[in-house]
């Protein structure tokens, strides 16, 4: 049952406290382990991959990377969810065609010409969970910003069936412009297309969700290779106030309480009659909900009614949990967005469900996690591009600004940098 926590309860600070820290999981229990495969894959290449495959996935797979006939799995879907695949897949990309506008540029300053230029990645990971269940939502989600970047090849790192259940996700992939299958999952996965090996490119960045082995290994190789964050259990955050329909906030709080038995289904609002009817709500949608051995401990274990006193407290307490997704079932819910600085996703308003943000919406619904929004951001177009300062002088302005650079290089101690400048200029 969720567990209510009032303003004016002596350990509601510390309950919030406690849930502003949610992101903190504890990677170390699993860093030893997933540090050998990496460091396996590393030195073995394929063979280390295989091993690890063998011994966590029982199996081998071959080839390991692989070529699909993605129109092929499109054909075999039903129609309603062939449709709905493309339907996603059109909106995701208009989307993120509109959030190109990061363009390079270059201006001239006197003498100098200065800019940045922006070029698509070459080469792109995603890497698509094959546990609870398969999401090829998130394969078009992580994929098609790569694909609209620019990024010439992006490699789906995901484990195969075998059996008619790969469908949906060789078909998203397909949608989503990928041509090459690495059939792994796991840290072996991260650890190919980080390092590379003889079957496997290596990559420049590598995005999307995985356990937290996964979680793991993505930390680790960050550095060797661009990471889009790590990824923690998901989580809803709803704001609410008393104009809120306790049927409709109970589905939204389950329908990130199916996702995992970590997840966080959070409520917060300053009325104590919807906090008490969303807790009873919850309970008589759990009894019918398929997925309920995965909601309830979800629901149990993390799930709170936080009921504070006044919309002011709402906006504060909203801002400090940081929520990856934040739904607003109140009154003038763009005045309290206006107020709340992190989130990773915002769905206004009661007829807006995060369900539409999962699937077709079009912003990518690859988020940070346990805060992380404070810093962090949806990924995005932006995520697989470089960026290069361009810097450019002529001598009369290298002349004009000569003195400055010196007295400058001399300050920090480095004589070699003014000697740079001054013989350019016969000065030495």
């Amino acid at each position: 049952m969720l567990k209510l926590a009032r303003q004016s309860d002596p350990g509601f600070a510390a309950v919030v406290r406690a849930l502003e820290t949610r992101g903190d999981e504890d990677l170390g229990a699993v860093e030893a382990a997933v540090r050998g495969i990496l460091d396996d894959v590393r030195k073995r290449g394929d063979e280390g991959v295989l091993d690890a495959c063998a011994r966590f996935e029982h199996r081998r797979p071959s080839p390991l990377v692989r070529t699909f006939d993605g129109e092929a799995a499109l054909a075999r879907l039903e129609p309603a969810a062939r449709e709905a695949l493309r339907f996603a897949a059109a909106r995701i990309r208009t989307f993120h065609e509109r959030q190109w506008s990061d363009e390079s540029f270059v201006y001239a300053d006197g003498g100098a010409r200065l800019g940045t230029r922006v070029r698509p990645l070459r080469r792109a990971g995603v890497y698509a969970p094959g546990g609870k269940a398969r999401y090829p939502s998130s394969v078009l989600m992580a994929a098609i910003p790569a694909q609209v970047a620019g990024v010439r090849e992006i490699l789906v790192a995901t484990p195969l069936s075998g059996d008619a259940g790969d469908d949906a996700l060789l078909a998203a992939a397909h949608l989503a412009g990928v041509e090459r299958i690495l059939d792994a999952g796991g840290a072996q996965a991260i650890g190919a297309l980080a390092y590379g090996t003889a079957s496997v490119p290596r990559v420049d960045i590598v995005v999307g969700p995985g356990n937290i082995y996964v979680a793991c290994a993505k930390k680790l190789v960050s550095g060797h290779v661009k990471i889009d964050g790590i990824a923690g259990p998901s989580e809803i955050l709803v704001v609410a106030d008393d104009s809120a329909d306790a049927r409709v906030v109970a589905a939204d709080l389950l329908s990130q309480a199916e996702h995992d038995e970590a997840a966080y289904p959070l409520l917060l609002t300053d009325s104590e009659a919807l906090a008490q009817a969303v807790v009873a709500e919850v309970e008589v949608q759990l009894a019918s909900l398929p997925r309920v051995a995965i909601a309830r401990p979800s629901v149990d274990r993390q799930g709170y009614v936080l009921v504070v006193q006044g919309r002011d407290a709402l906006a504060e307490i909203a801002d400090r949990l940081a929520a990856e997704h934040l739904a607003l079932h109140v009154r003038e819910p763009h005045a309290l967005l206006d107020r709340i600085t992190a989130a990773g996703a915002a769905f206004i308003g009661s007829n807006t469900p995060e369900a539409v943000g999962d699937y077709v919406a079009g912003p990518s619904h690859v988020l940070p996690t346990g805060g992380a929004v404070r810093f962090g951001a949806p990924l995005g177009v932006y995520d697989f591009v470089s960026r290069t300062s361009l810097v450019e002088y002529d001598q009369a302005t290298l002349a004009a600004q000569a003195d400055a650079v010196c007295a400058l290089a001399r300050l920090e101690g480095l004589e070699a940098h003014a000697r740079a400048v001054e013989v350019r200029l016969g000065r030495r």
